[in-house]
């Protein structure tokens, strides 16, 4: 599925993938692997985007919970599965923008090694809704079970099958 477009327009898909380079640059440089470092790095860039004047803090905040989301998605699957990140997706990576699929995968990797720590802890149920921002991968609709595919970062549009508005990140059953 492509970015579809919807009030907004370009702005938060820019302003995300900004902010993700932002937290990638800053987990490389973490030393604890923790989800407060994550959220500290989120934060971060956020607090960075609106200083730049890239976006409102409203904006901002709105951003940084949708990159959060994902990052710690994409950490919990590969914490719990030990399998690649390209298997989360559920797509052919070389569909993925080369800059974008470098700061993701690199966040996630950090990110993963945060769930490793606290693996003890209760699995959260993450709820995707139409109008959000989100990276690359597929959702599932929550109603139908229709997949949405993104290989770049965009607007969740509404289930193109029965126009219902919650996903859910799609998990490969295992084996």
């Amino acid at each position: 599925m492509s970015p579809t477009p919807t009030p907004g327009g370009e702005k938060p898909l820019h302003a995300y993938n900004r902010m993700m380079e932002r937290v990638k640059g800053r987990l490389e440089k973490t030393e604890k692997k923790t989800l407060a470092a994550l959220q500290h790095s989120v934060d971060l860039a956020k607090d960075k985007a609106v200083e730049l004047g890239e976006i409102s803090r409203e904006e901002a905040e709105r951003i940084g919970a949708y990159l959060r989301r994902d990052l710690e998605d994409a950490g919990e699957y590969l914490a719990d599965t030990g399998e690649e990140l390209s298997t989360w997706l559920h797509f052919d990576i070389a569909l993925v923008e080369e800059r974008l699929w470098e700061a993701f995968t690199a966040a996630a990797d950090q990110t993963k090694l945060a769930y490793l720590d606290l693996a003890q802890r209760a699995q959260r149920a993450s709820e995707y809704h139409t109008g959000e921002v989100t990276t690359v991968g597929t959702l599932q609709c929550s109603a139908c079970g229709e997949m949405l595919h993104f290989h770049a970062t965009g607007h969740i549009p509404p289930c193109p099958r029965c126009r219902q508005t919650v996903f859910a990140r799609y998990r490969r059953p295992r084996s």
